[in-house]
């Protein structure tokens, strides 16, 4: 990715270090009402990496380390990379505190090999898991490549992914832009300029919010890049390289549409969570994020 670009994904999460790991705290996320999706994302991984059999694992994009320490704790060798340095550096003292030996841990780049190298210093792993990453990849061939390049043949990958098929459901401006952008790619400006004004009487375009800071130097979600992905096109382009895919992984269930979430109130957590797992056709409408599992054949 360009150095601006990079350097704000890492500002970004430089400021998120030291609470990030509370959003796969279930007590904490219970207390405070917020969704757990993060936690239900990292039980799909965990139970994904056991069914398969995962000996030895690399993350790209590690954070601050919760997800390798409850898979070093599964009895898997564990190692990863992050773009922050806060968060490498909090990811060693976790496994070390844990004694969970990590050989490798260092700060990477999932779009530069050179960077990636001293992931390879061991060998080969039988998984490489990349959740929150793919948003913010701008080149999606060096990236993919990169992921091939650390795996074992027969190897699997994680990677998680925004939804934009999410945008169906959400009924405000994503739904409008998926409309325009995507389903009406190639459609004259004059028709587009008829749907888009129909689209405005119907649909919630002022929403969502834009995402601030209140901090200038720490960027916030909205203000850094953070892609959605069509996960048919996200299937052909593992395809393309090598991959073939075992399966889709929905989560972070949203049992209205985002904008009645305070309407329905306590209701809106608790009806979504039981659609989580339930591995149907409707994640892939109701899911905000989803997870592709593909083998390096």
């Amino acid at each position: 990715m360009s150095d601006q670009t990079k350097s704000a994904v890492t500002a970004h999460y430089d400021g998120e270090v030291d609470f990030y790991s509370d959003r796969y705290d279930k007590a904490f996320l219970e207390r405070t009402g917020e969704y757990p999706s993060n936690y239900v994302r990292l039980e799909i991984l965990s139970n994904r990496l056991a069914h398969f059999g995962a000996k030895r694992l690399f993350e790209v994009g590690m954070g601050e380390g919760t997800p390798l320490f409850t898979w070093g704790s599964m009895g898997i060798e564990v190692s990863g990379c992050d773009l922050s340095q806060p968060m490498v550096k909090a990811t060693r003292a976790r496994l070390d505190k844990a004694g969970i030996k990590a050989p490798i841990l260092f700060v990477g780049d999932a779009e530069d090999a050179k960077s990636l190298a001293p992931a390879l210093a061991l060998g080969k792993y039988d998984a490489v898991i990349a959740s929150g990453v793919l948003p913010h990849i701008q080149k999606e061939t060096a990236f993919f490549d990169n992921m091939k390049m650390m795996l074992r043949p027969g190897g699997r990958i994680f990677v998680e992914f925004r939804n934009k098929l999410f945008s169906l459901f959400t009924m405000n401006r994503y739904t409008k832009e998926f409309v325009l952008d995507d389903l009406l790619a190639g459609v004259s400006a004059e028709v587009k300029q008829h749907v888009a004004a129909e689209l405005d009487k119907r649909l919630a375009t002022n929403l969502p919010p834009l995402r601030g800071h209140d901090d200038p130097d720490r960027p916030s979600y909205d203000q850094i890049l953070a892609k959605f992905h069509n996960p048919f096109e996200l299937e052909a382009t593992v395809a393309q390289h090598g991959f073939r895919t075992i399966g889709m992984h929905w989560y972070h269930y949203h049992a209205t549409p985002p904008m009645l979430a305070d309407k329905v109130g306590a209701a809106f957590n608790t009806e979504s969570a039981k659609l989580e797992l339930e591995a149907g056709w409707r994640g892939m409408f109701l899911c905000s994020a989803g997870i592709i599992e593909a083998e390096l054949a």
